[in-house]
């Protein structure tokens, strides 16, 4: 698949990038897709909740009422999870939510997501570019001129770029990360994939079979 490479005014610069069939190219996997989907949101979890049980429920021990004769069930601590204010009952624990995928099922899983993009053509390709001092007002306007400003987009750089992400931060849907760090989460939820020219073989080296 070969695409265009434009330049931040959107305009073409009469080169070519072509887009591996391996990578961009490929029968999605769902299934696939899923799992490391889930994985990723499962790490990102705390997992710090917790409530006490009834051992540890500030209360006295005190046996509230005689066993017999009362004409009610037979109660022996306040701290009961019956009562108002006694322990809860299997209540949350911390615990770790991360789990084990093997490598291969996240690569396909992450090739998948592309050739997903690639399909409906949501991917743009852009020339390296830099933007001189953090302006909000100058990345607003490379996205008009690649015509995604009306979605959601995640541009794809090479390398760390500082200006380029301070520019970004204050943009709802735009959002701006390495090609070292895509992930099939960030892929699936982007609405276009803007890639620099640069970042094609980082994702060819990290992706390829």
């Amino acid at each position: 698949m070969e695409l265009a490479v434009l330049n931040i005014a959107g305009q073409e610069t009469g080169r070519k990038v072509v887009l591996e069939d391996t990578i961009f190219g490929i029968e999605p996997n769902d299934h696939a897709i899923y799992l490391d989907v889930k994985q990723y949101l499962a790490n990102k979890r705390q997992g710090t909740h917790k409530s006490k049980q009834r051992n540890e429920v500030s209360g006295s021990t005190r046996k509230i009422k005689k066993q017999k004769g009362t004409g009610t069930a037979r109660a022996g601590s306040i701290k009961n999870p019956l009562f108002r204010g006694g322990g809860r009952v299997f209540g949350p624990v911390p615990r770790d939510y991360s789990f084990k995928l093997n490598k291969k099922l996240k690569q396909l899983a992450r090739r998948s997501a592309l050739t997903y993009l690639a399909q409906k053509n949501q991917i743009t390709v852009v020339e390296d570019f830099n933007i001189e001092a953090p302006k909000t007002k100058e990345f607003i306007k490379i996205r008009t001129n690649l015509k995604v400003d009306d979605r959601k987009c995640t541009f794809v750089l090479p390398e760390v770029n500082t200006n380029v992400v301070l520019s970004s931060r204050n943009i709802t849907g735009a959002k701006v990360m390495l090609a070292s760090q895509l992930n099939t989460y960030e892929i699936m939820n982007a609405g276009n994939l803007v890639i620099s020219e640069g970042s094609i073989s980082v994702i060819n080296k990290l992706f390829g079979l």
